[in-house]
């Protein structure tokens, strides 16, 4: 089955496959949703952090007592207040609360301070004396993996190594193609800085609202850090201003518990934006050397690839980030022979962790723009060479991993290459279409146009034998007269948009139209992170699962007060039967009584891959997405104007057409800025440009149309069929548009974001 972008827009219905109102939308546009950076409390104070401005070095001594003697300072606290583990990490707790001995990034939290006003918080960081001993910091990745340089943490500086191995090492190929590749760092860039409010409570816990991804897992650091139990530390989603991976590890969360705690008072934390640059992890940058080989007619013999990923200070989720870009490092192709090292690393570069795309990306640049070299080396066409070695349903991974659901690689690039392409220009142009913009630096000469393609793989939920599962809570009510819903997980709406996903479901299962989705906290069992595209796979599976033990029970309910057995059905408030059609009102089944199920759901088990081959069933679903993108560049300047971003993807099944949508877009968007703007640039481990005005992101000027086909191959492990929708457009866009600007230009360009002077050799 395929949608057309003009037919998913206009679903409709409250249920699956339609399009309702988002419940948050009016809010957010007009400006009324609280956000987290919007929280208040009566009588609370303001907290603020002293950050580390070297990327290495040794603490000596550190002098508070300015600080605290400063009218409106409640409290200072070190590492030496910490009353728990001064360590945390989402898969390694090596990442220390505050700074001990030494610092090793840039930015790194050294001391902490509460205050009765922000300014007053500002200035009593000022008067904190801190002395270091600065040390040469390690920044390159592939010298830390041989070994160059000083450990930064016990047992070197490498975090994980993943090889893989597949077939014969030594498969001798006709034609035969290498490029190094370098992906730079980008950031998640959402508009809502780091905020929360901790608030003390009377049994000496603690409650904090805060913007995040995980709330259990920041729990569970939390209360190591805090050295409380569990029940006494509560985690409450505040409004979020988007998240795309930034959001996952920590960040003020601890800070503000300890200065709450400590001052028995509220606090409150907000980041500036330059701070917001310090305080999250980043994409990590990657090194990559690939080689492919293939025959006379362009099929895929084998591929090698040394591939290598800068994990910054600390390990966050680089183990994860090196097994994804290491099993998907050949893309969605099918090659016989495979040698893969990748390697993530630690430096005293800023710590990276997880981004959309998640290791794919990095990945997803090299081969494709190694799939376009190939394309030249056999005389094919692009697309050719990549329709020649497409993947399918039951292709082999390098992993061993058979894909068992369907795999449309070939649809996708033929639906692709078979939509319009914008018109040439003619006559004069108006100065918003051409690179440069309003800017009046061209009016077409010099400008040349390029078409390219990209093509991308991404697993979909956890991977490696992890436990991944969601908590789900349904109850089935009657309120005001009208059966009613009510959903409780503890899965974070980041923007997404999940909260009326949710709604749907239960619409579709229940067959009531009110359904209220209760706040996100640790009152209920874990629901994962928001991230791995998998939220709608694994907290819809969970609350569908919910549902129908709802329904379940309602049924047996059903059958025991009409005194019959049948096959019951759910729809517009009312109990139907194959038999009679309309039995009752839910109302009058419920009764004064309500149902109330939970449900903790899984999706099939994964496996960890083998240490010595890779090998290993390792992941859940796979998820695919093609883009071509045609840009005009001014050769002379090195502008690009990217002209149209076309995209088909599979999605299995739209649960929400319209919020399908609007996925694509948005990840197509953040492949944009990689391909030609987005970068943090670092030098000697420092940020060169922590801000809006110096780190570019994509705007509406920036974006061009987009024709989207939305294919729905179901995946008949997958509840509904879906597939994770979020990441996939990400991870092929920068490639297609990085290929079209090499078709306009003749040139290699191997790194991304690609610069002006990339193009113009300046």
């Amino acid at each position: 089955m395929t949608t057309s972008e003009t037919a998913i827009a206009s679903g409709t219905g409250t249920g699956i496959g339609g399009s309702p109102r988002r419940p948050d939308g009016v809010a957010k546009v007009s400006g009324e949703f609280a956000y987290s950076s919007d929280l208040w409390h009566e009588d609370m104070l303001w907290g603020a952090t002293l950050r580390s401005p070297h990327p290495s070095a040794r603490v000596t001594a550190i002098d508070f007592g300015e600080a605290l003697a400063l009218p409106g300072v409640h409290a200072v606290l070190t590492h030496r207040d910490v009353p728990g583990l001064n360590r945390y990490g989402l898969e390694h707790p090596d990442q220390p609360v505050l700074a001990e001995d030494v610092v090793r990034y840039q930015g790194e939290p050294v001391a902490l301070v509460a205050a009765d006003h922000p300014e007053t918080a500002r200035r009593a960081l000022a008067r904190i004396r801190v002395d270091y001993e600065v040390a040469e910091p390690v920044t390159d990745p592939e010298r830390a993996v041989a070994g160059e340089g000083p450990e930064l943490h016990p047992g070197g500086n490498v975090v994980r190594y993943v090889p893989i191995r597949c077939g014969d090492p030594g498969a001798p190929a006709n034609v035969v193609v290498t490029g190094s590749y370098e992906v730079g760092m980008q950031d998640q860039a959402f508009l809502g800085p780091e905020s929360g409010l901790a608030i003390p409570a009377e049994d000496g816990g603690v409650d904090l609202f805060v913007a995040t991804q995980w709330l259990h897992v920041d729990r569970r650091q939390i209360v190591a850090a805090l050295g409380l139990p569990e029940e006494k530390v509560r985690l409450t989603l505040a409004g979020v201003g988007g998240a795309f991976g930034g959001r996952e590890d920590l960040s003020i969360q601890v800070h503000a518990c300890l200065l709450a705690l400590h001052t028995g008072k509220p606090v409150k934390m907000v980041y500036n934006r330059e701070e917001s640059f310090y305080g999250h992890v980043h994409r990590h940058p990657a090194k990559l050397h690939y080689e492919h080989g293939a025959d006379r007619d362009g099929r895929l013999v084998y591929v090698k690839a040394k591939i290598y990923l800068d994990g910054g200070a600390y390990a966050s989720s680089t183990p994860a980030v090196v097994a994804n870009a290491a099993t998907l490092g050949v893309g969605p192709y099918e090659v016989p022979n495979v040698v893969i090292d990748c390697w993530g690393t630690y430096t005293n570069n800023p710590p990276c962790g997880a981004m959309r795309g998640f290791g794919a990306v990095q990945a997803a640049f090299a081969y494709e723009s190694q799939m376009d070299r190939l394309a030249q080396a056999c005389g094919l066409d692009p697309v050719e060479v990549r329709l020649r070695n497409a993947m399918r349903e039951g292709s082999v991974l390098p992993t061993g991993q058979a894909v068992d659901s369907p795999a449309p690689v070939a649809e996708l690039l033929r639906r692709l290459e078979n939509l319009p392409l914008p018109p040439e220009p003619a006559g004069e142009r108006d100065l918003r279409t051409l690179p440069g913009g309003v800017s009046n630096t061209t009016h077409g000469e010099g400008v040349v146009r390029g078409v390219g393609y990209g093509v991308g793989i991404k697993n979909i939920c956890f991977s490696e034998g992890f436990d991944d599962y969601s908590t789900a809570r349904v109850r089935l009510g009657v309120v005001g007269g009208e059966a009613a819903a009510t959903v409780q997980t503890a899965a974070c709406e980041v923007g997404q948009g999940l909260v009326t996903v949710l709604g749907q479901i239960v619409r579709t299962e229940l067959g009531v139209e009110r359904v209220t989705i209760l706040p996100m906290d640790t009152t209920i069992g874990n629901a994962g992170s928001t991230s791995a595209s998998r939220q709608t796979y694994v907290t819809g599976g969970a609350v569908r699962a919910a549902c129908l033990a709802v329904r379940s029970a309602l049924f047996r309910r059903a059958e025991s007060r009409f005194g019959r057995a049948g096959r019951f059905s759910l729809a517009g408030g009312k109990l139907l039967s194959t038999e009679d059609g309309v039995v009752a009102d839910l109302v009058d089944v419920l009764g004064s009584g309500e149902l109330d199920e939970t449900v903790e759901w899984r999706h099939r088990p994964t496996e960890a891959l083998d240490p010595e081959t890779g090998a290993g069933n390792a992941h859940v679903q796979y998820g695919f997405a093609a883009h071509r993108a045609v840009v005009d560049v001014d050769v002379e300047l090195g502008l690009v104007k990217v002209v149209s971003l076309d995209c088909a993807q599979d999605v299995g099944k739209a649960l929400n057409p319209q919020a399908v949508l609007g996925q694509i877009q948005g990840g197509s968007a953040q492949g944009l800025g990689l391909a030609v703007m987005e970068e943090i640039q670092i030098s000697g481990g420092r940020i060169r440009n922590p801000s809006f005005t110096d780190y570019l992101i994509p705007t509406v000027l920036d974006m061009p149309p987009m024709r989207i086909d939305v294919l729905e191959e179901a995946d008949p492990n997958a509840p509904y069929g879906l597939r994770g929708v979020g990441e996939p457009p990400t991870i092929s866009s920068t490639p297609a548009i990085v290929a079209a600007i090499r078709a306009a230009t003749g040139l290699a360009l191997t790194r991304v974001p690609v610069r002006p002077e990339h193009i113009t050799g300046a």
